[in-house]
């Protein structure tokens, strides 16, 4: 393949899905579509990442300490988990952000693995440059992680079937997604990716 890929899951946790604290609007109806690309890649035998929001009870970024948000994705809640119906793999390697009380962490990159590596040193260590990414939501925590993905020189294809929008202002998920592109992101759906992939592994040398 001409560069190595990746595929992040962008906080797919119970309190961001319907029935959760802090529920994006259909979000769980991406996980079926989330699945089926956990199972191509893993059949790629290509590494699949899921961040996660890890906060503690008390931090700025709940309403109650100055923040924007009511509680959520707090250590060790129901909440914090990976939605049920989300299939990860063993191997799915766990990027926990927002840890620091005092920082937002909207972005992936601002994450760590459980051995506190960066996320951002992890993948470099792995040799990736080109990263797929699909979660929620797409106004926050994707546009922040694609858009660091950006900065930091990765490849990125948004996984547009895969992602949804808070929309707390009408229109705030479109304008995400404009910006990304701006940024220099693509835009694919499953059967784009799927074909990719396909065509990367018969060019590959046997």
């Amino acid at each position: 393949m001409s560069a190595k890929r990746a595929l992040i899951l962008v906080d797919v946790q119970n309190d961001f899905l319907p029935g959760g604290s802090l529920a994006v609007p259909d979000g769980d109806r991406i996980i079926p579509v989330l699945n089926r690309y956990i199972e191509l890649f893993h059949r790629a035998g290509l590494p699949i990442y899921a961040t996660r929001d890890w906060h503690p009870e008390r931090t700025r970024h709940f309403q109650a300490y100055g923040g924007l948000w009511p509680p959520h994705c707090v250590q060790g809640t129901r909440g914090a988990e990976f939605h049920p119906d989300l299939k990860l793999t063993p191997e799915t390697i766990i990027i926990s952000k927002g840890m620091d009380p005092n920082e937002d962490s909207y972005s992936g990159f601002q994450g760590r693995t459980a051995d506190g590596v960066a996320f951002a040193e992890e993948l470099k260590r792995r040799g990736i440059e080109h990263l797929y990414i699909g979660g929620v939501a797409t106004d926050y925590c994707v546009r922040h992680t694609v858009l660091d993905a950006r900065r930091l020189g990765f490849h990125v294809t948004v996984l547009e079937d895969a992602i949804r929008g808070v929309d707390l202002t009408p229109g705030d998920s479109e304008r995400a997604l404009r910006e990304m592109v701006e940024a220099g992101a693509s835009l694919a759906r499953f059967e784009d990716v799927a074909r990719e992939m396909s065509a990367s592994a018969e060019a590959a040398p046997q």
